[in-house]
Formats: structure tokens, C-alpha cells, sequence
């Protein structure tokens, strides 16, 4: 099997056995793979430190179904700046980990790929901050096609006017004259959510405190309904107020 070189996110690594790991990828041509790093633990001719969570690399792999194989990998950054941050690291790790539990293997996502590469240029170069995790996240749903309804009523079509929108338990977002039960979400904070979907541009989006903390809540409930299982990175990036 003649190997592909790709261009790739590290997502995550287990260590296998005395010297092996098993990497999970996020790749351009391919979407999320695992590949078997065979003595990756012990080369650092071979590897080094591009299977560093959240590197980017140049990838040779024998892709295949199930686990293809990782022959060599060649760092294009392991973005520096992220790693002298602690609040940066976080916000990096929550991502990857959000991108491998969100995404199907084998399924090529370039328009995801390309959202991972500005969200991890941006945190190199700014602050991390809450808003612009949201902004990952709404776009990363709507990139799958998970993203709820912003627009209008789930129920009746009626488009939200200016009493906002109404969550319900499983995310879905009602108008109120649908229904009086519901985490709500004020027109404004919509608004915010919608603009995130019409720029590719970290930075551009600015929330106001209160419309930052119902899209928070909203999108943490929606991320979880879909994720499957909870993300060890969500703690660590709470525990620093991420």
C-alpha cells in the first residue's frame, strides 16, 4: 500500500503497547482517521513532536478502513503561542476533542478542516475567549448540519420576532406562542448567533454579556445531544473559566 501524504490535525493519542500509539486525525483529504504509529514512542527521528495533540502536520499513511498506518509526520506548527497559555491550551484541546467525538470517520470535511485552522491561527495570535469558542462551536454545527433552527419556530414556521425564541430540553427552539416553557434566547442573542454564520472571520462578532451566556448555554446543550459522551477537555476548560 503506497502511502498519501495529508495534511492533518493531531486530535488525540493512546498509548498501545511498550512503544506503539494509536493517533487519531483530522485530515483534509479524508476527514477523521486513526492510524497505528508504530514505535511512535521511541522515534523521535521518525515523529518527534508531531504527534503532539492539536499539531498540525504533513502525514504519510497507509489509509485504509479501520486503523490505516502512520509511516512518518512532519510538523507544519505545533503553534507555540497556544502552548505557552494555559487558558489557549484549553480552548485548543476542547476543539480537537469536539472535532473526534462530532465527526464521522472516513468522511471528508474541508469546510470543518479550514474552520479548525482559523480557530487555532486565531487562538496563536489572540486571547482566548469565550466568544470565539462559540463561534467554533455554531459554525462547527452548522458545517454538520446540526445547527438549530435561528430563524424561526421549529413548530410553526413563524419567524422569531421580538420576544426571541424558547430551548427546549432536547435543543429544539420554539416561539413563545407555542409553547410558555423554555430556556429563552432574546432576539439579540440570535441575532449574534446568525452573524457568526455569515463571516469566516475570527473577531468579528461581539457579544454582549448576557446574549454570550444563553448562546453558551444553548450550544452546550445542543454539543452534548450530539457528542454522545462528555468531553474530558469541557472540565479543564470550565475549571479555567473558559
Amino acid at each position: 500500500m503506497h502511502p498519501e501524504k495529508l495534511q492533518a490535525f493531531v486530535l488525540a493519542t493512546i498509548d498501545y503497547g511498550d512503544s506503539d500509539r494509536i493517533v487519531s486525525l483530522f485530515t483534509l483529504e479524508h476527514g477523521r482517521i486513526k492510524a497505528f504509529a508504530r514505535r511512535a514512542r521511541n522515534s523521535r527521528k521518525r515523529f518527534g513532536a508531531a504527534l503532539e495533540t492539536f499539531a498540525r502536520i504533513e502525514a504519510q499513511v497507509g489509509v485504509k478502513q479501520g486503523l490505516s498506518g502512520l509511516q512518518q509526520a512532519d510538523i507544519f506548527t505545533v503553534y507555540p503561542g497556544i502552548r505557552a497559555d494555559l487558558a489557549k491550551i484549553a480552548h485548543a484541546l476542547y476543539a480537537c476533542e469536539l472535532v473526534d467525538a462530532m465527526t464521522p470517520e472516513g468522511h471528508p470535511l474541508p469546510r470543518l478542516f479550514r474552520l479548525l485552522a482559523a480557530y487555532l491561527d486565531r487562538l496563536e495570535s489572540a486571547a482566548a475567549c469565550a466568544a470565539e469558542r462559540r463561534f467554533f462551536e455554531i459554525n462547527l454545527l452548522n458545517i454538520l448540519g446540526y445547527r438549530p433552527s435561528l430563524e424561526v419556530c421549529t413548530r410553526c414556521d413563524n419567524r422569531f420576532d421580538e420576544l426571541g425564541a424558547l430551548q427546549q430540553d432536547d435543543g429544539e427552539l420554539v416561539c413563545p406562542d407555542c409553547t410558555a416553557h423554555g430556556r429563552a434566547l432574546t432576539p439579540v442573542t440570535l441575532t449574534r448567533l446568525l452573524a457568526c454564520l455569515g463571516t469566516g472571520t475570527f473577531g468579528l462578532v461581539d457579544f454582549p454579556v448576557e446574549a454570550l451566556a444563553q448562546a453558551g448555554v444553548a450550544l452546550d446543550d445542543v454539543l452534548t445531544a450530539h457528542a454522545g459522551r462528555r468531553l474530558k477537555s469541557l472540565e479543564f476548560l470550565r475549571q479555567i473559566g473558559g
